[in-house]
């Protein structure tokens, strides 16, 4: 007898319906996110007595060691991320491997957004063996790691002003052995960026962009060169 392939959420669910009322299976969370170890889910409220134990499930299901519940996007100027910590290993210190290469982190501490993995990609090979890159806000390495595997350019300078995202490029440098291609450096971009370097610019931040676009321009070599700039566009202009 040939048996089916089942999906990841059909075993998740089969297995949760032996605990809670098959009335509330339409409220399981259909989409995750998982980063290295730990897991990220919402819960609804009609879900929430059960919290403990369908993060159990998931975490078996999706061979993880930590479960966090998502409480609401991510805040501050860091954008730390609002989780609550649901089961497994409180530790949730973890290595995230995308594309081949390494990301260590705390999930709970650092955002880490895999819906901007193709973004991250993409931006990996666009350098070159000559170019000089001056990444504005480097965070763990989203940008300038990926770069600095698979382009190769010349130098990067990973400006970080987050002491715990510092720590952690710092550590994502030396585990992806890129110790002599990025060189991070610790602080305000405005007042620590090298200017008059860089054939590239990354700014890597969608909050107020704008107000560091100077700092960018300052860094091109000779004021010519390329400016990679992100912002968050609002609904109403799409």
């Amino acid at each position: 007898m040939k048996l089916k392939n089942i999906t990841p959420f059909q075993e998740i669910k089969d297995k949760i319906l032996e605990q809670i009322p098959p009335s509330l299976s339409p409220y399981l969370p259909k989409k995750w996110e998982k980063i290295g170890e730990v897991l990220i889910i919402k819960i609804p409220k009609e879900l929430k007595k059960f919290s403990k134990d369908i993060a159990k499930i998931y975490a078996d299901v999706l061979d993880c060691k930590t479960v966090l519940e998502d409480i609401g996007g991510v805040s501050g100027e860091y954008r730390k991320p609002n989780v609550r910590f649901l089961y497994g290993n409180p530790n949730c210190e973890t290595i995230h491997i995308e594309n081949g290469v390494r990301f260590k982190l705390d999930v709970s501490k650092i955002m880490f957004s895999s819906g901007n993995m193709d973004e991250r990609i993409r931006m990996a090979t666009i350098s070159n063996s000559k170019e000089v890159v001056v990444d504005l806000f480097a965070g763990i390495g989203y940008f300038s790691i990926p770069m600095a595997v698979y382009s190769r350019p010349r130098k990067i300078y990973a400006c970080e002003k987050n002491q715990l995202a510092y720590k952690y490029l710092c550590e994502n440098i030396v585990l992806n052995h890129i110790t002599e291609t990025v060189e991070p450096i610790l602080g305000d971009n405005r007042e620590i960026a090298p200017k008059n370097v860089a054939n590239r610019v990354i700014m890597g931040y969608v909050k107020d962009t704008h107000k560091y676009l100077q700092t960018a321009l300052d860094a091109l070599y000779n004021k010519t060169g390329i400016i990679h700039y992100h912002e968050a566009c609002p609904n109403e202009l799409l």
